[in-house]
């Protein structure tokens, strides 16, 4: 018995020595782990100081990877990613539904009903949130949901979102209402209920990726949810960016696919517009697929092999390039335009498809451009109607080129356009 005894002893003793060693080792390679500052993934137990200690402990050392293991982490408070910190999680593909038991999942309930409160998760200089799913335990499926700050919110060059789902957040990630140069989004996936991506505030080129908005909570058509979103709810916002680029980028049932306008510093004064390309990018079922206020004059945004079901408008403050290459638009059954276009910058449409505009058949143009320029070069407008317009140039267009397009069942271009305007429209085939 007694040797049982200090077999016992011993082996515990080795057992400690190993997990003590194990634990010395994953710190010195810059490896930490939230479970042995107390965290606990079942649910229940609030786990804010346990992270927070993890990730501080991690940044006093020079920074390093703060692991969370599959679990259910309830936050009752805010997490703050500190410089050279990545907060990672085991999720490795997108996760939908109510009932999260798969992978890293944090369930914040801070800040209900207060959109202006602090963000659940900041981001800070070279700081990177990885492999996460977040989820919000107290939301529901209402008209109005309940409001949420930001889950994620970023302050300081390269922050860094790498596969994570956020399964329902109000507001999912706030890149803009501080200064984020070079950001970089890489897989992120959300049913953001108001709000997707917000970027302003970038001098430097900011990149996104496979960023995908779609119904990974609610899949109920019907549902009040549902609603909101289509009413309120804008998936893209860009203020302020230089050289921002997307790509693969996707959204559907939002009121506004993506929307740009000048941006503010600090909620008050006005920056001036951005300019980016977009690349493979996909608004689906959206009154407004693409929002125009202002772009930069002199390098505006770009789309290209883009697909947008629903219109694009450009307001009477554009001052830079809308441009579309190689685009698909068609429409939904309330949808009359394709394009309504105004401001000083010139619109471009370079090899585009058109289909089922004005499917109620009010006699609306698939393009209403009363912008400065427009310039429209091998794009097919289908159609199976006789009096099916294709465009209507008005009185502010100052300049437009129209040519070499395939218009079906004719070209039928309106020209309102004042005599000092200069109109070039050719080498279109209306059959």
């Amino acid at each position: 018995m007694a040797s049982s005894m200090m077999m016992w002893k011993w082996t515990g003793s080795v057992s400690c020595i190993f997990l003590c060693l194990v634990s010395w080792v994953h710190a010195l390679e810059g490896i930490y782990d939230v479970t042995e500052f107390g965290a606990k993934g079942d649910g229940r137990s609030d786990n804010t100081a346990a992270f927070q200690e993890c990730m501080n402990k991690a940044a006093e050392e020079g920074g390093g990877v703060v692991l969370v293991p599959r679990g259910r982490f309830l936050m009752r408070g805010n997490l703050n990613v500190p410089k050279n910190v990545t907060l990672e999680g085991i999720w490795r593909a997108p996760q939908r539904g109510d009932l999260v038991n798969a992978g890293s999942v944090l369930m914040p309930v801070a800040g209900k009903g207060d959109e202006e409160g602090t963000p659940f998760l900041s981001l800070n200089t070279q700081s990177t949130l990885k492999g996460l799913t977040i989820y919000y335990p107290e939301q529901v499926r209402k008209n109005p949901p309940h409001p949420y700050p930001w889950t994620v919110q970023g302050e300081g060059d390269n922050c860094t979102i790498l596969h994570v789902t956020m399964i329902n957040p109000y507001q999912a990630v706030d890149f803009g209402s501080k200064f984020c140069g070079r950001h970089y989004v890489n897989g992120l996936y959300a049913q953001a209920l108001f709000k997707g991506i917000y970027i302003n505030q970038c001098y430097d080129v900011g990149r996104i990726e496979n960023v995908h908005f779609w119904p990974f909570w609610d899949t109920d058509p019907s549902s009040p949810t549902w609603e909101f979103t289509r009413t309120q709810g804008t998936a893209f916002l860009f203020g302020k960016v230089d050289g921002e680029m997307a790509l693969n980028c996707f959204s559907i049932f939002y009121n506004t696919g993506m929307h740009f306008f000048r941006g503010s510093v600090d909620g008050g004064e006005k920056t001036s517009p951005g300019c980016g390309v977009f690349t493979n990018c996909y608004m689906d079922i959206t009154p407004c697929a693409v929002r125009v206020d202002d772009v930069g004059a002199s390098s505006g945004i770009s789309f290209v092999n883009g697909m947008f079901m629903s219109g694009v408008q450009v307001a009477p403050s554009n001052k830079g390039q809308v441009k579309f290459v190689g685009c698909g638009f068609w429409a939904n059954r309330e949808q009359t335009y394709h394009a309504c276009l105004e401001g000083k910058g010139t619109v471009f449409f370079n090899g585009c498809h058109f289909s089922n505009w004005d499917r109620q058949e009010k006699g609306v143009a698939c393009i209403q451009a009363n912008c400065e320029g427009l310039i429209v070069l091998g794009c097919e407008f289908e159609t199976n109607r006789e009096d099916h317009w294709k465009i209507s140039l008005g009185s502010q267009v100052k300049s437009a080129i129209i040519s070499s397009n395939r218009m079906a069942k004719g070209v039928l271009v309106e020209d309102r356009t004042s005599e000092e305007a200069d109109v070039q429209i050719g080498l279109n085939t209306g059959l």
